[in-house]
């Protein structure tokens, strides 16, 4: 078979997790198996390198960027030493020549007072540069030919938009020509999370990037699975620090598992399952500390067992928009006018409900775009389409999600009154055509009981039949 296996920041965390990893990818290497590797940067490294990008541009005085690299250099220098002793002399100092380009982009930000979008993605893209080297090195320690590929080198071509790149459709025959012929001699360890542009600038993928970058690589060489490695179970029917029995689904659908890590579950994310999906390749989520636990499989089916419900999840940090205005009733061009000043100012709806009358539009976002939300908003109630914007960042917004609810009655129903009757008001509802996902708002108080509530009224903590 040929597998393409992600590992993500706590599963490369440290030596001892990096060797996990390495007797994980030997025994599936050892039974013939084709891999290709995508690994994050290391637990944490990310954000850090966020802070000190965000740190340097505004420092009056001299920032620590010494302080900073040296402990970079020092917390991958331990872990190098740890996991591929015999690789040192020959990887460390190819880890300090980017430590110095991470020094020298740093000081740059800190001379000129200005972190562009390009120079932060250059920055941020430097932990899965160092841990992928290590990855590669400690496979080479144990007898497995390897090679650190990243982004770029590995064919991952993106548009320019930092932070945020979108994968261009030319990238799967770059791909699948520059890692495919190395299949059969070498493992090859690709650098998640980061891309490049046609003139080579680097490019980030965005939240979960690393997954994006593991669904891309996977659909290329045509993988015959993509595994995630990650530090849980595999998806569950709800998040386990709010429902204590809380169970593995062994089985998920494309579309069931899209709704739900748009909902909060963050095993996966939404874009990390489209590319699989097209191509109809299963997606294994497995836990890197449990790796002989079954996992959870993603796949291209409709139905597996005999609920209509397979999970609860919810999000928070969201808020609530209520728009209203008599002048909104049988008006063409409100609703045009309204999320054409949302996209302007780029934010993000997430979830949409307008009454009958016509009179009301209600809106979910996400509490970092609230404020640019209504600066929007306040541009349309200046031309007239609107009379009156409210909002409430008290609130969380909770998803229902089965494929098994499509076409089965009752189902909203049942959902309603046992948060009815457990006093839990509504302050929004909304649904899809697709019938896979029912979603509302409630206060922030509530939304961890109308989770409690909605699995035990759905029987999600027995085990399948």
């Amino acid at each position: 078979m040929r597998l393409l296996m992600k590992f993500g920041g706590t599963s490369v965390a440290d030596e001892d997790c990096i060797g996990r990893v390495v007797k994980i990818l030997s025994h599936y290497r050892s039974t013939g198996n084709e891999l290709v590797v995508v690994v994050s940067a290391m637990s944490g490294v990310t954000d850090q390198l966020h802070a000190i990008a965000a740190e340097v541009e505004t420092a009056r005085d001299e920032p620590p960027i010494e302080t900073f690299i040296a402990s970079m250099r020092s917390r991958h220098e331990k872990v190098l030493r740890g996991v591929a002793p015999g690789e040192f002399g020959s990887v460390m100092p190819e880890i300090d020549s980017r430590l110095d380009n991470l020094r020298t982009i740093l000081t740059s930000v800190y001379n000129l007072r200005e972190l562009t979008a390009r120079s932060r993605d250059y920055i941020i893209s430097f932990g899965e540069r160092l841990s992928a080297v290590i990855v590669s090195a400690a496979l080479r320690e144990a007898g497995i030919a390897s090679r650190p590929m990243n982004g770029c080198e590995a064919g991952i071509l993106t548009n320019g938009q930092h932070g945020c790149a979108q994968v261009l459709p030319e990238s799967e025959n770059k791909i699948k020509s520059r890692i495919v012929p190395l299949l059969s001699e070498y493992v090859p360890v690709v650098m998640g999370y980061m891309g490049c542009t046609a003139d080579g600038i680097v490019t980030t993928l965005g939240r979960s990037g690393s997954d994006y970058s593991a669904a891309i690589v996977g659909a290329a060489v045509e993988a015959d699975e993509i595994w995630i490695w990650t530090d849980v179970d595999g998806v569950m029917t709800s998040d386990p620090r709010i429902i204590d029995d809380a169970r593995v689904l062994p089985d998920v659908s494309y579309l069931e598992a899209m709704e739900l890590s748009y909902f909060g579950a963050k095993v996966l994310h939404p874009r990390s399952i489209e590319p699989a999906m097209v191509k109809g390749i299963p997606i294994r989520v497995k836990n890197t500390f449990s790796p002989a636990g079954p996992g959870s499989c993603v796949v291209d089916t409709e139905y597996h067992d005999r609920r209509v419900v397979k999970a609860i999840t919810y999000i928070e940090k969201v808020s609530l928009i209520n728009i209203t205005g008599a002048q909104m009733i049988g008006r063409p061009g409100v609703a045009r006018a309204i999320f054409t000043a949302l996209a302007e100012y780029d934010v993000n709806i997430m979830m949409i409900s307008q009454g009958s009358s016509e009179a009301n539009i209600s809106l979910i976002v996400d509490d970092e775009h609230l404020k640019v939300a209504l600066v929007a908003l306040n541009d349309v109630m200046e031309k007239g389409y609107i009379q009156d914007v409210t909002h409430d960042r008290d609130v969380v917004a909770v998803a229902v999600v089965g494929v098994g609810m499509a076409g089965t009655p009752g189902i909203s129903g049942r959902i309603f009154t046992a948060l009815g009757n457990a006093c839990i008001n509504l302050m929004m509802i909304s649904q899809g055509s697709s019938e896979v996902n029912i979603s509302f708002v409630v206060k922030q108080n509530d939304g961890p009981r109308a989770v409690r509530v909605l699995h035990d009224e759905f029987g999600l903590s027995e085990e399948d039949e």
